[in-house]
């Protein structure tokens, strides 16, 4: 084999590990999060309800999201039957592709060892493992945003012609505008950067580049934004979009997926937003400060909840950031190498910035967004201070600091929970170690052997803890996700904290009908288990009907059974068999276990007015409308917009005796609707 043709198979050989994390558990690992999950089998069923991804398949009401993060989920269930592994294989395939997509990327812009570096340190980012075996929507959206970055790097390469230029610009915008409408405006913190490299890239005239740049922002706005005019310009009967104050998608953008989630509660509307329920303490890290992510703050991607997810290699980052501050803007430095280090880098920086200080909603699988750009820079730095090392001066020190600092951190991270996996500190410290010892050495006369061992220490050592978390989520399955919601790697405590998790208001509750107590409803037949197999340092959680936010809640108790059969059974030909109370936590095992018509009220936490009362009355009046399973006013069903529900149910339903479908006293209330 010549020195050459290794190359080709050591990609292969990157995106076979990928694929490996990312798909080992695809047989066993459920439903991902069961709210996408309900709502891509409402989506399969019809047009309208692909289009505007109805939760339910009676179409009351949407997602919190756009739909294109749930599309390839719809068209593989179409290909291969509703089963968990068809909703998850598109996610496998699309974080095998991003792998390969950014070893392309920086192979244009740093070459080819760089290249499989940055490959490599991204299929072993342990929060990109433990998101791409979900169904949430980032991974579409990362996928999106390497490709958008490939465009990019193609439209600033030198030698191409005009046109060509033009068109891998607008494609670029394109792919940014796609990711727009998977994630909404988290796709967007990357403009500003995208325009900054084409800028600094130097390619034709001024003018060229103005009318280059108006045309993208062009597509841009277009390809972000045609769905929400289709959405809010439509003509006939549509659901609800989820999330929203009003109802329409535009408000969405601007509410719970837009300022709500960079200002906080009060920005913006929908489960993001507004004032907590009565009884409850806004929590720091539930509404409107962060979600399960910690305290905004500039050391939020370090703290317990982020930091094992994606801050291992940010040390080496931030002192290759430094040293290229100083040297990019050199005479001499090409545009392209210019724009490529303003991209990745400015992606790091703006998009750590605005997550880190973002004081609305915030969970710890938002940061693989992160991990390109940590793995380009963290990859082509490595080659920036191994130059360093090898030139005269005293700029070789550079590098074995670095590696110091980035195994310090390492031992630091694994220190936070010396009983999961804590071997790997000392293992770090050992190599780390000797990888500084090797590269001092190196330094000497003849020690050419010495500083390579040196180099690849070094590389072993920073990737050695980061790819035991990533390969103890992949094929044990620690950490698991809060039912698909929030996926993390590492110790059973990632991604919730004692000082940054739920916090309770007086009587134990929690945000959305969660109590403190860490049991189910109805005991342990309730449904539902409490997250990782425990309730979170200083509070459980209360789950509803439907099993809530841990455990296995895409699956029916048996006295869930019942009801559905009993509902089934006695529902006369109604088009709706049964409405459940509580939000998604309630209704999606209902949704994704039954061949019925059953919907999910109120949206993803309930609060959504979807149905709204007038829409139940009309309901009831033409008998369409068969069994409401509820808590009544004083549980879940008594926040936000289900209030007035929760009231017209106990004024228009009759109550069904347990006993008639051999239910319990204290389990959930079946009302039925019929006249």
């Amino acid at each position: 084999m010549t020195r050459t043709r290794w190359r080709p198979w050591a990609l292969l050989a990157i995106c076979v590990l990928a694929a490996v994390l990312y798909g080992w558990t695809l047989g066993s690992a459920g439903w991902g999060n069961a709210y996408y999950s309900a709502a891509v089998k409402s989506m399969s069923q019809s047009f309208t309800h692909f289009l505007f991804a109805s939760f339910d398949p009676a179409g009351v009401v949407t997602v919190d999201k756009p739909p294109m993060g749930l599309w390839p989920q719809v068209l593989s269930v179409w290909i291969f039957g509703y089963s968990g592994w068809a909703v998850l294989l598109p996610q496998v395939i699309a974080g095998v592709a991003a792998v390969f997509l950014l070893h392309r990327t920086v192979r244009h812009w740093a070459g080819e060892h760089v290249a499989l570096l940055a490959a490599l340190v991204f299929a072993l980012t342990p929060i990109t493992v433990a998101i791409n075996q979900d169904n949430n929507p980032d991974t579409l959206l990362v996928l999106l945003l390497v490709a958008a970055a490939y465009a990019l790097t193609r439209a600033v390469q030198h030698g191409i012609p005009a046109g060509s230029t033009t068109r891998w610009l607008l494609l670029a915008a394109f792919l940014i505008g796609c990711g727009f409408l998977t994630k909404m405006l988290q796709a967007w913190i990357v403009v500003p950067v995208f325009l900054a490299a084409y800028l600094v890239a130097g390619i034709g005239t001024v003018r060229r580049r103005i009318a280059d740049l108006v045309a993208a922002a062009g597509m841009l706005v277009v390809s972000s934004f045609w769905w929400v005019a289709v959405v809010d310009l439509w003509p006939g009967e549509k659901p609800y979009i989820g999330g929203s104050t009003d109802g329409s998608a535009l408000d969405l953008v601007l509410g719970y997926n837009g300022l709500g989630r960079i200002f906080g509660r009060g920005a913006g509307g929908g489960p993001g937003g507004g004032t907590p329920p009565p009884g409850v303490e806004a929590p720091s890290g539930m509404m409107g400060g962060g979600g399960f992510g910690g305290t905004a703050g500039p050391l939020r991607m370090f703290n317990e909840q982020n930091g094992g997810q994606i801050s291992w290699l940010l040390p080496l980052c931030a002192v290759v950031l430094i040293v290229v501050a100083v040297t990019v803007f050199r005479r001499g430095v090409s545009g392209q190498v210019r724009a490529g280090w303003v991209l990745w880098g400015g992606w790091l920086l703006v998009t750590g910035a605005v997550f880190s200080f973002a004081e609305g909603i915030f969970h710890p699988y938002y940061t693989t967004m992160l991990a390109p750009a940590v793995a380009a820079v963290s990859a082509a730095g490595a080659r920036e201070l191994w130059q360093r090392y090898r030139a005269p001066g005293f700029l070789w020190l550079l590098l074995p600091w670095a590696v110091a600092g980035t195994a310090v951190w390492a031992f630091a991270l694994t220190s936070r929970d010396t009983g999961w996996q804590g071997w790997t500190r000392w293992a770090v410290a050992g190599i780390g170690g000797f990888a500084v010892l090797a590269l001092v050495i190196g330094r000497l006369p003849r020690g050419v052997l010495v500083r390579r061992l040196g180099a690849v220490a070094a590389v072993a050592g920073l990737l050695l803890t980061p790819a035991v978390w990533s390969a103890e989520k992949a094929f044990a399955g620690t950490a698991g996700a809060m039912n698909g919601t929030n996926p993390t790697a590492g110790p059973a405590t990632a991604g919730m904290s004692g000082r940054d998790g739920l916090r309770l208001g007086p009587g134990g509750q929690a945000p959305g009908g969660a109590s403190g107590g860490g049991q189910p409803p109805g005991g342990p037949q309730g449904g539902a288990q409490v997250p990782n197999g425990g309730p979170p340092p200083g509070g459980g959680l209360r789950l509803g009907t439907g099993g809530g936010f841990g455990g296995r809640g895409t699956e029916l108790t048996a006295e869930q059974r019942k009801i559905l059969d009993y509902a089934n059974a006695h529902s006369r030909g109604a088009q709706i068999v049964l409405a459940v109370e509580g939000g998604s936590m309630g209704a999606s095992a209902f949704l994704i276990n039954s061949e019925v018509t059953v919907i999910g009220m109120g949206g993803f936490s309930g609060g959504d007015p979807a149905p709204s009362v007038d829409q139940l009355t009309r309901w009831k009046a033409e008998g369409k409308l068969a069994f409401v399973l509820s808590e009544g006013p004083g549980g879940r069903g008594g926040r936000g917009g289900a209030t007035g529900r929760a009231t017209w149910i106990e004024q228009n339903c009759k109550l069904v005796d347990p006993g008639a479908y051999g239910g319990t006293a204290t389990g959930p209330k079946l009302y039925s609707c019929l006249t």
